[in-house]
Formats: structure tokens, C-alpha cells, sequence
């Protein structure tokens, strides 16, 4: 039935022209305008933005919407076509993870499913098992013949949850999206995308799960806030999942949105709580291996018992870092990866496997990526891209699996900002209350 591939999408007029004939003639769908003119102003309809005309124009008749360009342009000359998509049936799901949920994430998990016309925020500390608290949810709407997103602004975290969900569901077609993916769209129960894919979903899931939606550029972004809500079917599930919640974000939702808060990590262990190392003027120091001292001495500690993320401020740092890093520390092996990095993927992959000492990295890895036996440290933690829940986020990284291994985190630093006080107040703040758990 090729036709399925349209269910519950929404495609614009050049989107559709691309279409086999028969699936037009197959399918049911509504067309409305992809812009809309309102006095001097547009509003999109993909993305819910509205925008100045003179800030819009495309010549003396049309206009276009600025704020959705990434999934191709929407215009006046285009329509949108929202397909509709029928009910499914139950099925038999194969579930096969061997684990058990602790205390905490079983209570969560038994409301998740108690509550299933609710909205939920699920604020738990990074390693807590917000994933695994979805297992008894997605097995009952799966098998009831529903269908399931769960979507995250980053693309390093949409490929762990795929590989993290594809060997519990085994049998399950969950299909992975995102803009850097070749593989043409087909239909399934199951997916996992970035929230930029969700623009091309209208009222397809009954539940939506968003991961990370304190992460760039979700958390500033009020056209993926709408994509999410349209994508959704209107009395589908909505739930968010975040370790560090923002202030606006909970002042927005508490009246919509049970809450569960797990301060507790799923392996019972708290946060490793970051130590600080004043480091004065260290930028200068680069290009001296003396004056490296005080990092090459934490690494090569760190080394002896753990593998090291090193987090950078900026790609270019990150490049000339790795160099003299490779040139002073010959045996131990070193790698780096970035958003700009073609290799990414496979040196993650790499990192997984221990194939690395040391990975150095940007913001790319700081959040939804677990490896295990690791140590973290970060390298000018007062510059301005390490904001306090980036801090905790990149913080969280260390200890997460496997056996207790003295996982340590390293804040060095020349300026002690707002950010980094924040962070470390907020982890020892959770490590209190996840301590009455233990």
C-alpha cells in the first residue's frame, strides 16, 4: 500500500508533485494555504510564525516564511496538504530488555500510563533512566494499535534513542529521521526524529515524547513549539523529558503538565560534583607545553582509570588543542569530533567502543550521549556557550554506566561565572534529594 507513506504527513504542493500519481488517488487529505496574509503581515501555517510583509517578499505579489527555510521553502505559491491517516490495529509487541525499573521510575512509569490523556514533564537528573520510564508506556499504546514520535532537537540524540529502542522492540520497524538522512521516508508506528522532521507530521502521533527541550534551538524556537503541537493528533499525549528544566519553561506548564521529578540516577549512584581549577589567562598557555601543565597532569590522572570527554568552547580551539595534545601525549590515543566533523557518527560509535583516551568535543556531545568509564572536563567552562544547564548537562556525562569506576568532572576555568556557581549548586542541590532516595 504505497499510499501509507503519506499518512499523517504534511507536505507542500512541490513536495506532493514528486508523488506517484496513485497515491494521490489513493489517499484522503485537505489542502490550505501554505501562507496567509493578515494586514501587512504573513503567517505560515507550517510553522505558526508570523512575519512583517516587507520582511517577506519574494517579489510585488509573493511572500515567504523566514523562520521554517530549513525543510524548504513555503510560499505563497504553495499549498499545504495535510493527509489524513486511519486507525491501526493491536498487535503482538515483542519487548525483550531484561532489566527491571527501579522504585522511583516504576511509580513514574504506573502514572505514564494511569494518565494517558495527561501531559507529562518528566524532570529527571542526567543518568536517572528517562528512556526506560517509557518502556510500559510505548509497549501499551503499540500494542493498541497506536502510533509513537519520540523527537529531540539533536541528532546525536536521536541516533542513541534509535539504537537504545531498535534492540528492546526488535521486531518494530522504528524509523529514524533527520536532515542528514539519504533513506526516503516510509510509514511506521514508531518514530524517532529530530523536532525539525515534525514540521512534516500533521496529526499523525497519539504520542509525542520531546527529549531534551531545554537544548538549542527547541527551547528560543516557537515554530518547533507549534510543529510539535500540530504534529500531535488533538487528544494525543504529550510529554517533555529534560534534566534541567528551565524557569519559564515550569511556569509555563505546571497548571497543564503533571510533573515527576527522579533526582536519583537508575544505577543508585549521585553526580559526580564538578571541581573547580582556576587556570589564570590559560588561553595563553596553548603553545606551551610548560605552561600546559596543569591539563596534561588532570588527563593523564584521569587516564588511568576512565576514558575522557574534553569539552571545548569552540571548534577551531578544539583543532588546535588536539595537535599539541597529540605531539606531548604520544600513547595516549586521541580523537576529536564536531557538528562539522563528516566522521561523526563513527567516532562516536568509536568512543562507545573505548577506542579512544580521549575525545575532544564541542557542545555536540554534551547531552543524550552515553559511553561508559568516563571522566569529563571542561576547558574554559566561564566562556559564554557553557550556560548553567549546558554545565550540568556536560557534568552528567561522567558515571552514568557500568561499575562505580571514580568517574571525575573538571570545571577549569579563568573567570568563576553565574553559570558555573549555578551548575554546581543545582548538582549538589539534586545529590541531596536523590541521597533520601539511596
Amino acid at each position: 500500500m504505497p499510499y501509507k507513506t503519506v499518512w499523517g504527513r504534511r507536505l507542500l504542493t512541490r513536495e506532493v508533485a514528486q508523488l506517484p500519481k496513485e497515491i494521490l488517488n489513493q489517499a484522503t487529505y485537505q489542502r490550505i494555504a501554505g501562507i496567509v496574509k493578515q494586514n501587512k503581515q504573513i503567517v505560515c501555517q507550517r510553522c505558526g510564525r508570523t512575519t512583517q510583509q516587507q520582511e517577506a517578499k519574494l517579489n510585488e505579489e509573493d511572500y515567504y516564511c523566514p523562520h521554517c527555510l530549513l525543510l524548504g521553502r513555503n510560499d505563497t505559491t504553495q499549498e499545504l496538504w495535510l493527509f489524513e491517516q486511519p486507525s491501526l490495529f493491536p498487535r503482538q509487541i515483542v519487548f525483550t530488555w531484561e532489566k527491571t525499573l527501579t522504585t522511583e521510575q516504576a511509580k513514574i512509569a504506573h502514572r505514564l500510563t494511569t494518565q494517558v490523556t495527561d501531559h507529562h514533564l518528566i524532570w529527571a537528573v542526567t543518568g536517572a533512566g528517562k528512556t526506560e520510564i517509557l518502556y510500559p508506556l510505548l509497549q501499551l499504546l503499540l500494542a493498541t494499535g497506536k502510533r509513537v514520535a519520540i523527537a529531540s532537537p539533536r541528532v546525536d540524540v536521536c541516533q542513541e534513542l534509535w539504537l537504545r529502542f531498535t534492540a528492546v522492540f526488535p521486531e518494530e520497524k522504528i524509523i529514524l529521521l533527520h536532515g542528514k538522512q539519504q533513506i526516503p521516508y516510509a510509514f511506521s508506528s514508531f518514530v524517532i526524529c529530530t523536532t525539525h522532521q515534525l514540521y512534516r507530521f500533521y496529526h499523525a502521533f497519539d504520542l509525542l515524547v520531546v527529549d531534551e527541550i531545554d537544548a538549542f534551538p527547541y527551547v528560543i524556537d516557537q515554530g518547533l513549539q507549534y510543529a510539535t503541537e500540530t504534529a500531535k493528533k488533538p487528544e494525543g499525549q504529550l510529554i517533555y523529558l529534560t534534566a534541567t528544566p528551565d524557569e519559564r519553561l515550569l511556569k509555563e506548564i505546571k497548571r497543564t503538565f503533571q510533573i515527576h521529578y527522579l533526582p536519583l540516577r537508575f544505577h543508585q549512584r549521585l553526580l559526580p560534583e564538578p571541581r573547580l581549577i582556576f587556570w589564570n589567562n590559560w588561553r595563553r598557555c596553548l603553545n606551551k607545553r610548560k605552561k600546559m601543565e596543569p591539563l596534561i597532569k588532570a588527563i593523564q590522572k584521569l587516564v588511568k582509570k576512565n576514558h575522557v570527554l574534553l569539552f571545548c568552547p569552540s571548534i577551531e580551539l578544539m583543532n588546535e588543542l588536539q595537535m599539541k595534545l597529540t605531539e606531548w601525549l604520544p600513547t595516549i590515543k586521541i580523537s576529536s569530533v564536531s557538528s562539522k566533523d563528516e566522521k561523526r557518527p563513527e567516532k562516536v560509535q568509536a568512543m562507545r567502543q573505548q577506542k579512544y583516551d580521549v575525545l575532544l568535543t564541542t557542545m555536540i556531545l554534551e547531552r543524550g550521549v552515553t559511553f561508559e568509564n568516563i571522566s569529563v572536563i571542561v576547558l574554559g567552562a566561564e566562556h559564554e556557550v557553557f550556560t548553567k544547564s549546558s554545565l550540568v548537562q556536560i557534568a552528567g556525562r561522567a558515571d552514568r554506566k557500568g561499575e562505580f569506576s571514580n568517574s571525575q568532572v573538571c570545571f577549569f576555568y579563568h573567570e568563576k561565572t553565574s553559570a558555573i556557581k549555578k551548575a554546581v549548586k543545582e548538582i549538589k542541590r539534586m545529590n541531596k534529594a536523590g541521597k533520601l532516595l539511596q
